[in-house]
């Protein structure tokens, strides 16, 4: 077991596990037979306006580069990669013209991702915050297909669709990120979380029709999630092809002496906010806990053939074989971690988590239907069985893939799932009035709201911003630390400073005393 004895280890609570989410989402245009999805996306990217800064620091990222060590030479995915930028240069496309990035004055990063127009919350200290952020994307989505379609002088045209699959073969995803401590091994991370990632699809599958992936593919069945289809190995670096549970892409967007982000790929795109807020919760408290405490752990046999056989079982009910040769069903591993958890609880937030995951835990347990008002692949299961039989539908009909789709349809009038919530019968945690704040303005706490700061007050002599670094025009750049302690008031503070400055050499100060608050908790 990498990483120092947990004794020296510094105080890290999950409260202070900086935390996000990017959702790509499907799309098509309904008036006419044939479109081009790329441009489709970058056009609908380019409609919204209300945008903070348009140009993005992309020598930021850098996906070959792998938390196992070293970076990789090359990736699964790179061929399909190069074959997109080839068709972006056939139209006429120049990379940043296709990527079509936006920085959002809401701290929200707003770009096309090949084919699929993605939405990057900014960097979120609280749940509550990340779930308002989250919804203010289908507010901003919602906006950009309104904007979009009155160019096209067509209502209606564009479909948007919150989910992980066009039930053709191909998927795309929704992302979580936690900023850890460097000093937490990766190889710990990969031992410790991989068993809680494959069993949480019971509380936090989306519901599939079908079945997809490379042992065949078919229109019938239901399954609980729409991804463990496609994830083929334990741990890796690529995101488009051989997907992992554990995606071992070394990317921090911070001082990687002092941090490492885990990016997870294996979530389904939820509807639910309840489902939204228990996936980030749960594992949040399951890295603070594997922080304290590396041991002990659930283990499995083969944990990319344990999240299939989950979903596609019946409410997910099947004995899982563990590494040491017993069995244990996906309830149980949560319920082992749901104590894991016990010793790191702290505050209130942490509190409805836990006391939220014993619930729906009791409720899974004696009935899933219990959970119709929270778990998206038990609303859209009974949803289907309802549409099957109003419109005479045999079970391996196409037509319930339909209905699967309409299911995540992001428009509030098409879309099956906003009647269930407008009604109460899927609970709704966010108040619209918070999400409108949230759609234009950033977080109170940590990195987003100085980062929105510096681009609204010296944006003119800005070249490029990305997560961490900003770059000025002549060369030079800020890198701003991940802001992990501090409370609102002293934000706003560091805000004042920032507005009442006259040239950007004065970020320096506002920086170090940033970086200063921040040795104090977490060691290099």
């Amino acid at each position: 077991m990498g990483g120092p004895d947990r004794k020296t280890r510094r105080e890290f609570p999950p409260a202070k596990i900086l935390c996000g989410i990017e959702t790509e989402f499907g799309i098509i245009r309904r008036d006419v037979e044939e479109s081009d999805p790329v441009v489709e996306s970058m056009e609908l990217v380019r409609s919204f306006r209300e945008t903070s800064f348009g140009t993005w620091a992309y020598e930021e990222e850098d996906p070959r580069a792998d938390a196992r060590g070293g970076r990789v030479d090359r990736l699964a995915q790179d061929e399909e990669e190069e074959a997109f930028v080839r068709s972006d240069l056939k139209r006429g496309f120049s990379f940043r013209e296709s990527k079509s990035d936006r920085i959002l004055k809401n701290g929200a990063r707003f770009y096309n991702d090949h084919t699929h127009p993605e939405y990057s919350t900014p960097e979120c200290l609280s749940i509550r915050d990340l779930l308002l952020f989250d919804r203010a994307g289908t507010e901003i989505l919602r906006e950009a297909i309104r904007l979009r379609e009155s160019v096209l002088g067509v209502p209606g045209a564009l479909g948007l669709y919150r989910n992980n699959t066009d039930f053709h073969g191909h998927s795309y995803g929704c992302h979580e990120n936690y900023l850890l401590p460097r000093e937490m091994s990766f190889d710990e991370i990969v031992r410790g979380l991989t068993a809680f990632l494959v069993a949480r699809i019971i509380l936090t599958g989306a519901g599939k029709v079908g079945q997809e992936g490379d042992d065949g593919q078919r229109v019938y069945g239901y399954q609980l999630s729409q991804r463990a289809d496609f994830m083929e190995v334990r741990t890796g670096v690529d995101t488009m092809q051989r997907r992992p549970l554990v995606n071992s892409r070394d990317e921090p967007h911070a001082d990687s002496a002092r941090y490492r982000r885990l990016h997870l790929i294996v979530g389904d795109a939820n509807m639910s906010e309840w489902q939204t807020a228990i996936k980030v919760g749960m594992t949040r408290l399951v890295l603070g806990a594997l922080y304290l405490r590396p041991e002990p752990i659930v283990e499995l046999e083969d944990p990319v053939r344990a999240i299939r056989e989950i979903s596609r079982a019946k409410e997910g009910r099947v004995p899982i074989r563990c590494r040491d040769g017993r069995t244990m069903t996906a309830s149980e591993i949560l319920s082992f971690y749901r104590e894991k958890v016990e010793p790191v609880v702290s505050g209130p937030e942490d509190r409805w988590i836990v006391d939220e995951w014993d619930r729906a835990l009791g409720d899974y347990n004696a009935d899933p239907r219990r959970l119709s008002d929270r778990v998206d692949w038990v609303a859209k299961s009974i949803l289907l069985e309802w549409g099957g039989e109003e419109m005479g539908l045999s079970p391996d009909d196409p037509g319930f893939q339909s209905l699967d789709l309409a299911y995540h349809d992001i428009d509030p009038h098409d879309g099956l799932f906003w009647p269930l919530e407008e009604e109460g019968s899927i609970q709704r945690l966010t108040r619209p009035e918070e999400v409108a704040l949230a759609r234009v303005s950033p977080p109170g706490r940590g990195r987003a709201p100085i980062r929105a700061a510096i681009l609204a007050r010296f944006g003119d002599r800005i070249q490029e911003a990305g997560w961490e670094r900003i770059i000025f025009s002549g060369g030079r750049s800020v890198d701003l630390p991940p802001a992990l302690d501090g409370d609102e008031q002293e934000v706003k503070n560091l805000v004042k400073k920032i507005e009442a400055l006259d040239d950007p050499s004065g970020l320096d100060a506002i920086v170090n005393a940033m970086e200063e608050k921040g040795e104090k908790n977490v060691g290099r």
